[in-house]
């Protein structure tokens, strides 16, 4: 009966553990963060943040673009044509803060403006400002910032993706630690089955007390609870993993009841870098001290805008002038000395009240910046220190939790071979047993948690990608 009782147990377990595997399919962890990376609604927006930005350097290069402008004119009044007026005219900015102007003109009438050259004319120029907006202006300023934009939109983009997948790396490393659990009393539920049927035997045979089938059954009803109650956390967390799950043409799907977590992995060891290479690589690649960076970047090309108001403006305007449409003919000495025409424009606010009022606000901004930037350093310092102090000590713990399963093991092997002899109670084994699966279940809580903070590592230093 001893041999038999092994046989049947093993032979249970065997056939139920090969039947689970045919009918799961494995979810591994690693395509469920790929499809969250490529089908999350999250995930696409981030990619429009990118997107945006590269929409707003597209806007602000076209403050660089040439325009072409034409000014039209023509008054007649009592059958009198007292002037007519045509100017088209080709503006091209630079990037050093000049305009280059390339135009015709066509002028007559009776009471035309003197100003104005009668017949046509052409004329080359450049406009240039020598003091205010020669190092920097609003343009350049402009497209210099939406440069920055961009970056930092990348970085925004990998934090969002950051705390998306560390998110979902919780929710999958629960659904795993729940669908172990499960699979745990799943397996002590049918040994405690065959061992209930093998007592019943027992009891007809006049071997066992009444007493021992109770107590044998009481033990199968104890594992069908906790097995119940596993399944209840695998469809909540099932439940949860889902909020991840999208198709290509986004529509959201639940897990299916077939898919199983990648258990293996589930108990494998990793470890992280070491701390210190953490801490240095988070200072280069966490995008939100990037994004703290850029931001001041962007702060010192406005304090240089800024710096400009502190000038007084000096513009220079210079034209080339010939007749009719070929400004270049003739180009010479004589000619530059006889076909121009030029002028300054000056002006200069006698106290600069607002340039230095701006100023000193833009260099307020880059400071309170600084202290935002080193506190901000600090804290994802001591959060990577935080989360890898948890790591080291749910480890340890894990191998203390470990050796005291294998002896537990140990212990209730012992206590089982004592029943077949005779020399124990079918209440010593149950307590042994329930024992055993309150410190597997502990380890399986511990390996959750494991997995969370060793993802809570890298989330805290940015470098979930």
């Amino acid at each position: 009966m001893k041999i038999n009782a092994v046989v049947i147990i093993f032979l249970l377990l065997a056939v139920t553990a090969t039947a689970q595997q045919n009918n799961a399919t494995l979810f591994s962890v690693d395509a469920f963060i790929q499809q969250v990376k490529s089908y999350h609604p999250v995930a696409k927006q981030a990619n429009i943040l990118v997107d945006k930005a590269d929409a707003q350097l597209m806007a602000s290069r076209g403050n660089f673009d040439p325009t072409f402008a034409m000014d039209a004119t023509r008054k007649t009044f009592d059958g009198k044509n007292y002037y007519y007026h045509t100017n088209p005219e080709l503006k091209i900015p630079t990037r050093i803060g000049a305009d280059i102007k390339a135009g015709l003109e066509n002028n007559g009438g009776a009471y035309m403006n003197p100003e104005l050259s009668t017949g046509k004319t052409s004329y080359l120029g450049i406009e240039m400002p020598l003091l205010k907006g020669l190092v920097m202006d609003k343009r350049r300023a402009a497209l210099q910032q939406a440069k920055i934009f961009q970056s930092q939109s990348n970085q925004e983009k990998i934090q969002v993706i950051n705390n998306l997948l560390f998110d979902a790396y919780t929710a999958y490393w629960q659904w795993a630690g729940n669908y172990q659990l499960y699979m745990l009393y799943t397996q002590y539920q049918q040994v405690a089955t065959a061992r209930f049927r093998l007592v019943q035997i027992a009891y007809a045979n006049g071997d066992r007390a009444a007493m021992d089938t109770l107590e044998a059954y009481t033990q199968v009803l104890n594992f069908q609870m906790l097995q119940a109650d596993a399944m209840q956390k695998i469809n909540d967390a099932g439940i949860e993993l889902s909020n991840y799950l999208w198709q290509e043409n986004d529509v959201p799907y639940q897990v299916p009841q077939e898919y199983k977590p990648d258990t293996l992995q589930f108990t494998m060891a990793v470890m992280p870098q070491p701390i210190d290479e953490l801490v240095t690589k988070a200072a280069i690649e966490n995008p939100a001290l990037r994004s703290y960076t850029l931001k001041l970047d962007a702060l010192e090309v406005e304090r240089k805008l800024k710096l400009q108001s502190l000038l007084p403006v000096l513009n220079a305007k210079a034209n080339l002038l010939n007749k009719d449409y070929y400004v270049l003919k003739g180009v010479n000495a004589a000619f530059v000395e006889n076909n121009y025409k030029w002028g300054i424009d000056f002006k200069l606010p006698l106290f600069l009240r607002e340039g230095r009022g701006d100023y000193k606000t833009a260099k307020l901004k880059i400071q309170e910046t600084n202290y935002a930037f080193a506190a901000k350093r600090w804290e994802v310092e001591n959060k990577i220190r935080s989360y890898y102090n948890q790591f080291i000590q749910v480890n340890a713990q894990i191998e203390i939790t470990k050796n005291a399963y294998t002896g537990l093991k140990g212990l209730l092997r012992q206590e089982e071979l004592k029943l077949s002899n005779g020399e124990s109670s079918l209440f010593m084994v149950n307590s042994r047993e329930n024992k055993l699966i309150e410190t597997a279940q502990k380890l399986i809580e511990l390996r959750i948690k494991y997995q969370k903070s060793y993802y809570a590592i890298l989330w805290s230093a940015g470098l979930l990608r």
